[in-house]
């Protein structure tokens, strides 16, 4: 990918690149035990994936997702169709995972006051 990413990757990139998502450093393309990830945050260890139609119910994304998940990353996965279309609406789900969580219960949804 990086020397021909697909034109989705690219616009993922483009945005997750150089601190523009909340300051969170991405990587791509980084090895993680046996796997390749597209992007990855390992500060809030986050993997982002930019997926095509042959991710579609493959198992080999399963077994290597429930890996990556017993080494305590959280894992986003993005149609390419999605990126392309609406990149914004990406980008602020990208954003929302890397917010803190609100504590339980929430003050502020007025809950434990």
């Amino acid at each position: 990918m990086r020397h021909e990413p697909t034109e989705a990757e690219a616009r993922l990139w483009s945005i997750l690149r150089a601190g523009r998502m909340a300051g969170a450093k991405f990587k791509r393309q980084e090895q993680i035990g046996d796997y390749i990830v597209d992007f990855v945050c390992f500060a809030e260890r986050l993997i982002v994936e930019a997926d095509g139609s042959q991710h579609v119910e493959n198992g080999a994304d399963q077994v290597r997702d429930a890996w990556l998940k017993s080494q305590d990353f959280r894992i986003l996965r993005f149609w390419n169709n999605d990126i392309l279309r609406d990149t914004e609406a990406v980008g602020e789900a990208i954003h929302a995972a890397l917010r803190p969580p609100l504590p339980n219960p929430s003050p502020a949804r007025g809950v434990g006051l």
